[in-house]
């Protein structure tokens, strides 16, 4: 009974040691999916009429997923500290609603990587024809997409050259810049969403031992 009740206790533990580790990374998911929406490269298309919303998806998941995975780290304490089968349970549940967001957030990032990329491609290429047809109308978004990405126009930067960095050294296609720093940001959002599913998994095996455990630590008594 004693070699139970001390592995009861070690399982206990064990579990809200994950808790705390899964709480702290539910803050960094949720600050790493705010500063790349809000900051970084892509910060400068939020005041756009036309925003990259198939890469933007992946990130509000991330967020939403963030903020839950913080909640269900207080819960999942909650549940170990008071030994409740119930409030395990719902741990349980949500975990594996977590593990579905994040999962669903990195395949998205992984195999969705090329139709995001051809939508910020072919938003460059609307303001930089419409940049040609009136040299007014299509400055201020040409701009943010020059400065978002460091480069200047496509094949030759001459006919675009007001709106380039100032501080671009050479030529750089747009083109090829955005389908180069998209994928990188896809790819980093791809193994953020993968990780923490990968995290959860241990998660939800801890609770099911702990609720098992409890469950028949009560049957014993």
């Amino acid at each position: 009974m004693g070699r139970f009740r001390g592995g009861l206790r070690c399982i206990k533990y064990l579990l809200l040691g994950f808790n705390l580790l899964f709480w702290l990374a539910g803050s960094a998911v949720i600050g790493f999916g705010l500063w790349f929406r809000f900051g970084g490269t892509m910060k400068d298309f939020s005041s756009e009429d036309k925003s990259p919303e198939y890469f933007y998806m992946g990130l509000y998941v991330l967020v939403g997923a963030g903020a839950l995975m913080m909640a269900v780290g207080f819960f999942g304490c909650c549940g170990a500290m008071r030994e409740s089968q119930c409030v395990l349970g719902s741990f349980f549940t949500c975990l594996l609603v977590i593990f579905a967001a994040e999962v669903t957030t990195g395949v998205f990032a992984f195999i969705g990587k090329g139709v995001a990329i051809r939508h910020v491609q072919t938003m460059y290429e609307e303001a930089y024809n419409d940049y040609l047809k009136d040299r007014e109308k299509g400055n201020g978004t040409l701009i943010t997409f020059h400065s978002t990405f460091q480069c200047c126009g496509k094949e030759s930067s001459e006919q675009v050259q007001p709106t380039c960095p100032k501080e671009l050294l050479g030529h750089k296609n747009c083109i090829d810049e955005i389908e180069a720093i998209i994928s990188v940001k896809l790819q980093l959002i791809g193994i953020v969403g993968i990780g923490i599913a990968g995290l959860t998994i241990f998660g939800m095996i801890f609770s099911m031992v702990l609720c098992c455990a409890i469950r028949n630590s009560r049957d014993v008594i």
